[in-house]
């Protein structure tokens, strides 16, 4: 996300930072990836090695070797088993898994984007970063972050 939460612009990236599609790979392979109809389909297909599932409100939608799911809450049973489970997007995803969610996997950019879709805003005092690397690519700086569920005393 930019430092001013955008996500995305026009139902795509507003970058292209080939670390972090790297480092998305690395976490999500072999997993349940969970995405809005929209993101997936600027995703535009299957990304392999991992099970895609989709939310819709359209119960009419049809991917060949995509699991449909009418809600978050079906997409997390459809999950079920995995060690690990991804919300990848978009905005309503992820404001509705937030407050479910443990960790949160960040690429956090060091300046704003222009854009029409973002993240939400996260409570800093529920969240405790676990692990932090800075990254530079071309014009483009930040960090990756994991940030887990602070437990309450």
């Amino acid at each position: 996300m930019a430092k001013n939460r955008v996500i995305g612009a026009n139902n795509a990236l507003p970058w292209y930072l080939s670390a972090d599609l790297k480092r998305f790979k690395a976490l999500t392979m072999g997993h349940h990836i969970i995405m809005g109809r929209k993101t997936f389909e600027s995703v535009g297909r299957i990304l392999p090695g991992r099970t895609t599932v989709v939310v819709t409100r359209n119960p009419a939608f049809r991917f060949e070797g995509v699991v449909t799911a009418g809600s978050l809450r079906d997409a997390l049973e459809k999950s079920g088993g995995d060690t690990e489970v991804f919300i990848i997007g978009g905005e309503e995803i992820f404001r509705e898994a937030l407050p479910l969610a443990t960790r949160i996997h960040a690429t956090e950019l060091a300046r704003d984007y222009d854009g029409d879709t973002y993240f939400p805003a996260i409570d800093r005092s529920q969240w405790r970063e676990a692990s932090t690397e800075t990254f530079s690519e071309g014009e483009i700086r930040g960090r990756f972050v994991t940030y887990d569920r602070a437990i309450a005393d």
